[in-house]
């Protein structure tokens, strides 16, 4: 397809491309008002589209901005990214979306891939806390704008905005233990994801209040997936290790765990609750209703946009590291009260 040009404009009614340049963004003082009218009837004539790219290169800025993510499993990033675009559109910015499947050599491909189209900024939820963390050190230095939002990188200079998870990791463990259960599973996330530590460290703190002893056996680890979980659910079964709650890290680890579980017959939560971090509107779509903390997402996303636009706009702008209070909604998973 080939689009019609300010020279296909300028051709059509005889006069210079600078004519048409100026008419067609209203520069009334070089150019007649007849004239204006003119080309800007000819251009909706002949299909004309302002070339934005073109303009914005000029003007030393792209105003695109990236969002690259680890996953598109769940909702939560998606309704991030929706946010995101819905607060920068009107301010002129388009949204250019990445998806690292949880590789971290996807995410550095991502970063060179968002660098060769200049965008502006990005907003990243990392895959590793590690992997990469020079490639984000070097745009750090070179004050490039980063924020990072929901998994972050410990010990860098740079803005962030994340859940409270270690509070309400607390909090989550706490209703399980007040509603009788002591033999918790503590499902946990990959080591190299910053929040594992956090909500581990959270699970220690809550059965250390109620004076119930650790045990090393019942924290396995449970990977990202729903086959994840429920292969470290079928694994303790295996072993005949007994328990009677499981506090999972991410909504799909307790997808997979609730399905081992139901395909056992295993009551819920009469014999077993289920609880987990990170919930979405996932966790309501099965039954019984899954336990979870839910993150305040959209605010997330405006918060992460509001940050990025300030490194934007000044580049040297300090760092601001923002955390924001999550929701316990208690479900049918871990109470016979819904």
């Amino acid at each position: 397809m080939r689009y019609v040009t300010i020279k296909d404009i300028a051709d059509a009614l005889k006069i210079s491309k600078s004519s048409v340049s100026r008419a067609l963004s209203g520069d009334i003082r070089n150019v007649s008002p007849a004239t204006v009218e003119r080309v800007r009837a000819k251009a909706l004539e002949m299909g004309y589209r302002r070339n934005t790219l073109a303009v914005n290169l000029r003007a030393k800025a792209s105003k695109i901005i990236g969002i690259l993510v680890p996953e598109i499993t769940t909702p939560f990033f998606m309704t991030f990214v929706t946010t995101v675009q819905e607060a920068v559109q009107p301010l002129g910015y388009r949204v250019l979306i990445a998806v690292s499947s949880e590789d971290p050599k996807r995410e550095r491909q991502n970063i060179d891939m968002f660098k060769t189209e200049r965008i502006d900024g990005i907003l990243v939820s990392v895959t590793h806390n590690q992997a990469n963390r020079d490639l984000f050190e070097n745009l750090v230095k070179s004050d490039f704008p980063l924020v990072f939002f929901d998994r972050t990188i410990k010990n860098m200079r740079c803005s962030s905005v994340c859940s409270n998870d270690e509070l309400m990791s607390f909090f989550l463990v706490e209703h399980l233990i007040r509603t009788g259960r002591k033999r918790i599973v503590n499902m946990t996330g990959p080591s190299y994801i910053e929040n594992s530590y956090a909500r581990s460290r959270a699970y220690r703190e809550a059965l250390d209040k109620f004076h119930i002893p650790y045990d090393p056996q019942l924290v396995v680890a449970g990977g990202m997936t729903v086959e994840d979980g429920a292969m470290a659910i079928e694994k303790l079964i295996r072993k005949g290790i007994a328990f009677d709650a499981i506090y999972c890290f991410t909504e799909t680890q307790a997808l997979g765990a609730k399905r081992v579980l139901q395909e056992r017959n295993i009551s819920i939560p009469e014999s077993v609750s289920i609880c987990t971090m990170s919930g979405t509107t996932l966790s309501s779509f099965v039954y019984p209703q899954i336990t979870a903390v839910e993150q305040n997402v959209v605010e997330m996303a405006r918060v992460a946009v509001r940050l990025l636009l300030e490194k934007i706009e000044v580049p040297n702008a300090p760092q601001q590291n923002i955390v924001l209070h999550s929701s316990l909604i208690v479900r049918g998973s871990s109470s016979t009260e819904e």
